[in-house]
């Protein structure tokens, strides 16, 4: 495991908060999103978890050109599966899981310092056996133009951005 991840963000009160989330990417495919995910990590206060098998090595030039110079500050973690990751869970119930298929749309959950965002691979998603699994917990990011869904970074961006907000608005 790389340093832990204890970013400061400043509120638009000017409050100092610690907002460590935790976004867990099973089975990523394209090396390019990793590197986008692993920097918007580290701007809003969020350590990368990566469930393996992976569609790239870690020492991929794509990968790090994505990141930039910034991997080298990235909190991260890779698990050899998902079962593996789960046992790093300590509050099951501050799980979410993205899908196309979620029931619930991400901005209507209350998010915490803490949680953790499951997104699945590019082409597949998350296996529907987690899905199902954790239904209760899975949420949705709206789409209302003609496309299926949103590249894996933008949609990591959305959420993080939206849990960011939430908690550093809250007193």
């Amino acid at each position: 495991m790389n340093r832990r991840n204890t970013h400061q963000a400043d509120g638009p009160t000017g409050v100092t908060a610690t907002l460590p989330f935790h976004v867990v990417l099973v089975e990523p495919e394209i090396p390019q999103n990793t590197g986008n995910i692993g920097r918007t990590c580290i701007g809003l206060g969020a350590d990368l978890h990566l469930v393996e098998p992976l569609g790239f090595a870690i020492t991929d030039r794509q990968l790090k050109r994505a990141g930039l110079d910034y991997w080298p500050h990235l909190s991260w973690r890779k698990y050899p599966s998902y079962d593996d990751w789960q046992k790093q869970v300590q509050d099951s119930a501050r799980v979410f899981y993205f899908s196309t298929k979620g029931q619930q749309l991400f901005y209507e959950q209350d998010f915490a310092p803490g949680d953790w965002f499951v997104f699945g691979k590019e082409t597949k998603g998350l296996d529907p056996r987690i899905l199902q699994r954790n239904k209760e917990r899975c949420l949705r990011i709206p789409v209302a133009g003609p496309i299926r869904g949103y590249n894996l970074a933008t949609a990591v961006a959305m959420v993080l951005s939206e849990a960011y907000r939430q908690c550093s608005t809250r007193t």
